[in-house]
């Protein structure tokens, strides 16, 4: 893989300068690593799920981690001591921009893109956490980010390296059903609305709640939003849309080679009292369509938050322990997991299992360290794959929140047909946290 140049702009350089006006970013500066050499990574929230990416990539040197809660990150803080450790990701990227090669992002969804901005127009790679950013404005930068500055990049899809999930693909697109018209995805249960706080405790010590809310609007410390059910607000989180979406509509996306919806509707249109501007819902029935591309003809692909009880019943298949999607086609369907697949034909024939194509993979985070190393791009890479994945994702929630469908020229990245749609859409970053389009 090509590697950036060595070259570097005069960069923003502290929290303080930050606040006065457009973060411009600069020009890559990261080391060159060979396939033997170890890289030289840094952490961005290392609690949580942050903690499990940690442990996939310490075989390299990690020689800094930054948390804006230190109970959270505590223990990350004491395994790894040698490394600096910082609460503002901005301060270490600046000030360790000659020692980093590649950043891995765990943080909550409302700050994966400021960090994976940064790093990536210093020339570093970047791993970082589905949904891949908070709307869909933010992933398109990204996504050209990553393919101008040529580093690797890698979306938290890890289930993308399921053995079971290769021969899904592998299942689906040997033709046994046929051509696929129809896909329906879902995710269960009924996560979302939680309580509106009505009282503001004092913020806890090991916290930074300023930097913990970086781009979103100022609201005073509730526990109701941090550390876990920020995942159900608005201005933090995507929903439970963007905490399954990425992995479950991997399925069909890498099966059928998806790249970008031309529109996104409802399959049931919410009450006034499911559409809050504050919460995310505990339900939601979506659609996107996509036209005939290679690797697919025109289809329809339904995203749900809900049970496919009724879809499975009313195509006479019973799914196996943990499906979440159903592949329609013109001689029969296949339900799918993420540990495998079933088929059942119109005909009610027995078809053999589809041919293995797909190698093995090293490791989902493995992929990652051998493309950063100059090995091939990593299968969850933002510019190849994961950037039309989770644009797809955050449109469905664009239309959910909304009120209605739209037409989608992904190209010109402009919404028709519904005059809601743009505000949900773009980011409104707070003061300090304002960037300029690259």
């Amino acid at each position: 893989m090509k590697r950036p140049s060595d070259s570097r702009r005069n960069f923003l350089k502290t929290s303080a300068v930050l606040s006065g006006g457009y973060w411009l970013g600069s020009t890559p500066s990261a080391r060159a690593a060979s396939p033997n050499e170890k890289l030289n990574v840094a952490c961005i929230g290392v609690g949580g799920r942050g903690s499990a990416n940690v442990s996939g990539v310490n075989g390299e040197n990690i020689v800094a981690m930054c948390d804006v809660d230190e109970a959270k990150a505590g223990k990350r803080f004491e395994q790894f001591d040698k490394a600096r450790k910082y609460q503002d990701f901005r301060v270490m990227l600046d000030q360790l921009d000659k020692q980093i090669d590649a950043v891995v992002i765990s943080t909550p969804d409302h700050t994966h893109f400021h960090p994976a901005r940064q790093a990536m127009l210093l020339g570093k790679h970047v791993y970082c956490e589905k949904p891949l950013a908070h709307t869909v404005w933010e992933v398109r930068e990204l996504t050209k980010i990553a393919k101008k500055m040529d580093v690797a990049t890698q979306l938290g899809n890890q289930r993308h390296a399921n053995e079971g999930m290769a021969r899904t693909v592998e299942a689906v697109r040997s033709g046994v059903i046929g051509e696929v018209t129809e896909v329906y995805c879902a995710v269960g249960g009924s996560r979302g609305m939680p309580d509106v706080p009505t009282e503001f405790p004092p913020v806890p010590s090991h916290l930074n709640w300023d930097l913990w809310q970086g781009p979103a609007q100022e609201r005073p410390y509730s526990p109701e939003y941090c550390p876990y059910k920020w995942r159900f607000w608005w201005d933090y989180g995507t929903g439970e849309t963007g905490n399954w979406g990425c992995h479950i509509l991997d399925i069909p996306f890498w099966a059928l080679q998806l790249k970008y919806p031309d529109r996104v509707d409802l399959d049931e249109v919410p009450g006034a009292d499911q559409i809050d501007p504050q919460r995310t819902p505990k339900s939601m029935k979506t659609r996107l369509e996509f036209p005939a591309e290679q690797g697919h003809g025109a289809l329809t692909l339904h995203w749900w938050h809900g049970s496919l009880g009724d879809v499975f019943k009313q195509h006479k298949t019973v799914p196996q322990k943990g499906d979440n999607t159903l592949f329609i086609g013109t001689k029969g369907t296949i339900t799918a997991g993420f540990n495998g697949y079933k088929v059942t034909l119109n005909d009610g024939g027995h078809p053999a299992a589809a041919e293995k194509t797909i190698p093995k993979s090293p490791g989902f985070h493995q992929e990652w360290i051998n493309a950063c190393k100059g090995g091939p791009r990593s299968t969850c890479d933002f510019v190849d794959y994961t950037g039309p994945l989770a644009e797809s994702v955050l449109l469905a929630n664009t239309a959910f929140r909304a009120g209605g469908g739209f037409d989608w020229d992904a190209k010109a990245f402009k919404a028709t047909g519904n005059d809601n749609v743009e505000q949900y859409l773009m980011s409104h970053f707070r003061k300090g946290w304002e960037v300029a389009p690259v």
